[in-house]
C-alpha cells in the first residue's frame, strides 16, 4: 500500500487526537504468547466457519476473514470511530453510507466521537470486560493488522480496489476495536444526536474567549438534523412453541431490517473453539462475536425495542454565566472538553477546527433547535443528553456469554443478570424446550410515570411531538433525576421486574411497535409508559405479522417450517389487502371525465397483490400509497384507529366524502404521472424499478418500503427516479434472515444474507449471497464439521501471526504550523507510539 501521504496526516491528526485526549497504554495481555492461529473454513456463499484452540486465535481469524471480505468499509468505519473523517475526507463531506448515527457531516461526526468515545471512556470500557473478550478484541485486531499487511505485500493483488494503496486504511489496535463496540451501544441514544451534540455551543452573546466559539477554520452552520432513525429500519421475529407446531418443537423466525451498506452491515459466520464455544450467526462489522443467531442449544434473534434508552433534562442556567446551571438551589458548573479536529483543505493542507464541548453531571449538552425549533441554548436554558448505554459495558459480555448458552433457562438467567441489550428486544427458543421467549431487558432509564408527570417541563411536551416516549424532565432539581433502586444492574435504571419478559406456549411476534401486542391474543400491559407504548396505533407491517401468525397456525397439524419458510418471503402488503378494494371501488367507478385514470385503475385490479419480482402493479400501488397517506388520517379513512380492535383499525377510504374521493383520483393519477415521467410503464415489473446490482448485472428484487405495510422489506429509501429504486447507495431491510428449530441431529437452521458477504466488487462472495435471496433460495446452514467438510463449496486456509506487540510510530504535528501550507514535514515522538499487533 501506498503510505507516502500518511506522514504529513498523521502530525495533523495526532494533534487532533491529543488535543482531545490522552493516550492509552496498551493493555496487557493475559493470554499465552504461542502464535495465534486459525482455521478457517469457507462454505456456499462464501460463509466463514472460524476454529481455533483460543480466544485470541478465534478473535484473529474472525478479524481476518471480516477485513478479507469488508475492509474498505471496515476502515472507513474505524476511521469514523476514531473521529477522523475531516482530515482524510474533508469536512462538509459525509459518510458514503447510511448507519445507525445517521449519515452526518464529517465535522459533526468527528466532534461527537471525540467526545462520546475519548480515551478514558475506551479505558473504562476495556476495563469492564471478561478476559475472554478482551481477548477477542486483542486477536480480532491483530487478524485484521495480518490482513492489511498482506494487502499492502501485494498478497491479494485484485481485491479492495476502492481502497488499496489509500493511507486512510491503516492497522488498528484493540481501543479501535472498542472505539466500535462503544459506537453501536449508542445507537439507540446518543447516536441518534450527532449534530445536536456537535454543535452545542453557548450563546455567543455570552461567551468568553475560547468558549464555545470556533476556532480556526469558518464553521457553517450545521444542516437541519436529519430523521432520528431511519424510517421502516427494524425486524420481524416470530416464535412459535412446540405444542402449536407440526414437528412438536419450538421453531423460531428472525429478520432484522437492516443496512445493506455501511458499518453496521451484518457478517455471517461460525465461531468455534472445541470445548468452550459453537455458535453461529451474524455480527456487525467490527464486532468479533455473534449478535444474533443459534449455538448448539439456543437460537435467539432481535427487534428494535419500543422503551426509550435515553432522556433529555432541561437546564436552567445561572443569568451570570450559561456554562453553570442550577441543581437544587446551587449553581454548578459545567465540564468544558476542548477538541481539536484536523480538517483536510481542497489543496490536501490541513487546518484545525476547535470546538470547547460540554458535559452535565447528566451528559453532554445538546442543541435541540434543528429538531425543534426555540429548543437551542440560550442564556436562560440549556439541554443535556444522558444516554443510559454511557453507563453499560455489559453489552457485548451479555453476548459472549449467549454464544455459549446451554439452555432456554440459561439465555434468561443471563438476559437477567446483566439487563444489557442496549436497544433490542430478544425473542428466543430452547433444545427441548417447549416455550417461548420475549423480552425487552436493557439499560432502561427508571423513570416511573408519575415523575414524568410532573417532572416533564413545557419544552418537553414541545418535544414529545418530534420523539414521542422520550423523558424530557427538569434538570434543576434532584427530585427529577432518575430513580435508584438497589435490585437495578446499574445506577438510574429500571430493575428488571419493571422491565418486558414473556413466557408462551403458543406464539411470541415483534415488528417494532413494542411490546404490547406480543402475542394477539394476550395484550400485555402494567409496565413504565417508557418501556414502550401501549394502546396505540400499530404498523400495517405488525398487524400483517399477526395475521401472518394467525394464519400459520390454523394450518391442519400445526405450524410447519416450510410454511413458516414460505409465508415470510410473499411480499404482501398490508395497505394492498385494506384498502385496495376501497380504492377500486370508490376513485375507479367513474365515467369518461376520469378517463385519464382508467389503465391505472386496470393495472391494480390485474395485481396479484405481492411485491415479488413479477408482480406488476406493486409499483403504482407504492407511488399511489406515498402520496395517499399524506392526507391526514382522521380525513381519510372510514373508521379510525380503535384500540380495542388495534389489529383491524384503521380500515377503509371515507369515500362517503365526494372530496376523499377525489383525492384518492388525484393520487393515483399522481403516482402514474411519475412512473410515466421516469420511464416506467403503469405495469411494469417490481424488479424492473427494485433490484440491486453486482458486477455490473442487475438483480431483481421483491419486496417493498415499511409504509405500505409489507413484511419482506426491501427498500431503497429514494424517492423515485429515472433510475428506479436501486438498493446500492442507502438501501436497506431484509438482511440476514433464519428459520431456526432443534431436531434430533441438533441443531436446524436455514438462512439467508441478502446483501452478500463481500462488498468488495472483486469477490465472488460480492453477489453470490444476493442472487440466492433474489431467487429466495434458503440455504441450510453447515453446522457440524461433518457438513461443512462435506460442502461442495468447502474451500479451507490457516491463518498464523506472532502475538508479540509490535510497535509502530505515528508522527505527531509538523514543523510549522498547519495554516502556513505545509502537510509533508513532520516531527516524530517516542509518547506518540501506538501499538499494533
Amino acid at each position: 500500500m501506498n503510505k507516502t501521504a500518511r506522514p504529513a496526516v498523521a502530525a495533523a491528526l495526532a494533534a487532533g487526537v491529543l488535543a482531545g485526549c490522552a493516550p492509552l497504554p496498551p493493555m496487557q495481555s493475559e493470554r499465552s504468547q504461542a502464535p495465534y492461529s486459525a482455521d478457517i473454513r469457507r462454505t456456499q456463499a462464501g460463509i466463514a466457519h472460524v476454529k481455533a484452540a483460543d480466544w485470541g486465535s478465534l478473535g484473529y481469524g474472525y478479524g481476518y476473514v471480516q477485513a478479507e471480505d469488508n475492509l474498505c468499509t471496515l476502515a472507513d468505519g474505524f476511521v469514523t470511530f476514531r473521529g477522523e473523517r475531516s482530515a482524510w475526507f474533508g469536512a462538509d463531506a459525509r459518510p458514503p453510507a447510511g448507519a445507525s448515527f445517521g449519515q452526518p457531516r464529517n465535522l459533526d461526526a468527528d466532534f461527537f466521537f471525540r467526545l462520546l468515545a475519548d480515551g478514558p471512556a475506551v479505558e473504562r470500557y476495556r476495563a469492564a470486560q471478561p478476559p475472554q473478550l478482551r481477548e477477542l478484541v486483542e486477536g480480532f485486531a491483530a487478524g485484521y493488522n495480518r490482513y492489511v499487511g498482506d494487502l499492502d505485500a501485494g498478497r491479494v493483488p485484485k481485491a479492495h480496489a476502492a481502497c488499496r494503496g489509500k493511507p486512510w486504511v491503516e492497522k488498528i489496535t484493540a481501543d479501535d476495536v472498542y472505539q466500535r463496540l462503544i459506537a453501536a451501544s449508542l445507537a439507540g441514544g446518543a447516536a441518534l444526536f450527532v449534530q445536536p451534540v456537535a454543535g452545542a455551543r453557548p450563546p455567543r452573546s455570552s461567551s468568553k474567549p475560547g468558549d464555545g466559539a470556533v476556532q480556526g477554520a469558518p464553521d457553517a452552520a450545521p444542516p437541519q438534523t436529519e430523521s432520528v432513525r431511519t424510517p421502516g429500519v427494524g425486524s420481524n421475529a416470530l416464535a412459535f412453541g412446540a405444542p402449536i407446531t407440526h414437528g412438536n418443537t419450538s421453531l423460531l423466525f428472525g429478520n432484522p431490517h437492516w443496512f445493506w451498506r455501511g458499518p453496521d452491515r451484518f457478517y455471517q459466520a461460525q465461531l468455534t473453539i472445541p470445548g468452550q464455544l459453537n455458535v453461529a450467526g451474524v455480527s456487525l462489522l467490527g464486532v468479533p462475536l455473534i449478535v444474533l443467531g443459534f449455538n448448539e442449544d439456543v437460537a435467539w434473534t432481535h427487534t428494535v425495542s419500543g422503551a426509550r434508552r435515553f432522556g433529555i433534562f432541561q437546564l436552567t442556567l445561572d443569568p451570570a454565566d450559561p456554562t453553570r446551571y442550577q441543581y437544587d438551589g446551587r449553581s454548578e458548573p459545567m465540564t468544558p472538553v476542548k477538541i481539536t479536529v484536523q480538517t483536510r483543505r481542497p489543496d490536501g493542507t490541513f487546518e484545525p477546527v476547535t470546538r470547547t464541548l460540554y458535559r452535565s453531571r447528566f451528559g453532554p449538552l445538546v442543541d435541540l433547535s434543528s429538531m425543534v425549533p426555540g429548543l437551542g441554548w440560550s442564556a436562560q436554558r440549556a439541554f443535556a443528553l444522558r444516554d443510559a448505554n454511557a453507563d453499560n459495558p455489559r453489552a457485548f459480555e451479555n453476548f459472549l456469554a449467549w454464544n455459549q448458552a446451554r439452555s432456554l433457562n440459561d439465555f434468561i438467567s443471563i438476559e437477567k443478570r446483566l439487563a444489557a441489550m442496549p436497544w433490542a428486544n430478544t425473542i428466543a427458543i430452547g433444545r427441548g424446550d417447549a416455550r417461548v421467549w420475549f423480552a425487552d431487558m436493557g439499560p432502561i432509564p427508571n423513570v416511573p410515570d408519575a415523575l414524568v408527570d410532573s417532572c416533564t417541563t413545557p419544552a418537553g411536551r414541545a418535544f414529545a411531538s418530534r420523539m414521542r416516549g422520550v423523558p424530557f424532565l427538569d434538570g434543576s432539581k434532584s427530585e427529577c433525576a432518575w430513580r435508584s433502586d438497589a435490585s437495578a444492574v446499574q445506577p438510574g435504571a429500571l430493575p428488571v421486574a419493571q422491565m418486558p419478559g414473556i413466557m408462551r406456549g403458543d406464539y411470541v411476534g415483534n415488528f417494532n411497535d413494542g411490546y404490547w401486542l406480543t402475542n394477539a391474543n394476550s395484550p400485555t400491559t402494567g409496565y413504565p409508559r417508557i418501556t414502550g407504548p401501549t394502546a396505540t396505533q400499530q404498523s400495517l407491517r405488525t398487524r400483517y405479522g399477526h395475521l401472518l401468525a394467525a394464519q400459520l397456525q390454523r394450518a391442519p397439524g400445526g405450524v410447519t417450517r416450510d410454511a413458516l419458510k414460505t409465508a415470510v418471503l410473499e411480499s404482501g402488503s398490508m395497505s394492498e389487502r385494506i384498502f385496495r378494494k376501497p380504492l377500486l371501488d370508490s376513485a375507479c367507478n367513474f365515467g369518461d371525465s376520469q378517463s385519464g385514470l382508467r389503465e391505472a385503475c386496470d393495472v391494480l385490479r390485474a395485481w396479484d397483490g405481492t411485491a415479488n419480482t413479477g408482480s406488476r402493479g406493486a409499483n403504482l400501488w407504492d407511488e399511489f400509497w406515498t402520496r395517499v397517506t399524506r392526507i391526514a388520517p382522521e380525513r381519510l379513512f372510514a373508521t379510525g384507529f380503535d384500540p380495542a380492535a388495534p389489529l383491524a383499525t384503521p380500515r377503509g377510504f371515507n369515500t362517503a366524502n365526494p372530496a376523499v374521493v377525489q383525492d384518492l383520483r388525484q393520487a393515483l393519477g399522481g403516482a402514474a404521472l411519475a412512473l410515466r415521467l421516469n420511464g416506467f410503464a403503469l405495469n411494469s415489473r417490481r424488479g424492473d424499478i427494485l433490484y440491486t446490482e453486482r458486477n455490473g448485472e442487475r438483480v431483481p428484487l421483491y419486496g417493498g418500503c415499511d409504509e405500505p405495510g409489507y413484511f419482506t422489506i426491501v427498500c431503497a429509501r429514494r424517492p423515485l427516479d429515472a433510475k428506479g429504486y436501486p438498493m446500492d447507495v442507502n438501501g436497506h431491510g431484509d438482511s440476514y434472515v433464519q428459520v431456526v428449530s432443534f431436531g434430533p441431529q441438533g441443531v436446524e437452521a436455514d438462512t439467508m444474507l441478502a446483501h452478500s458477504e463481500s462488498d468488495d466488487p472483486a469477490s465472488p462472495h460480492s453477489g453470490d449471497a444476493t442472487r440466492l435471496f433474489a431467487s429466495k433460495t434458503w440455504q441450510r446452514f453447515p453446522f457440524t464439521d461433518a457438513a461443512i467438510d462435506a460442502d461442495p463449496a468447502l474451500v479451507r486456509t490457516t491463518v498464523t501471526g506472532e502475538r508479540r506487540e509490535e510497535p509502530v510510530t505515528r508522527a505527531v504535528g509538523p514543523k510549522r504550523p498547519l495554516d502556513e501550507g505545509t502537510s509533508g514535514e513532520t516531527r516524530v515522538e517516542p509518547d506518540a507510539k501506538r501499538v499494533y499487533h
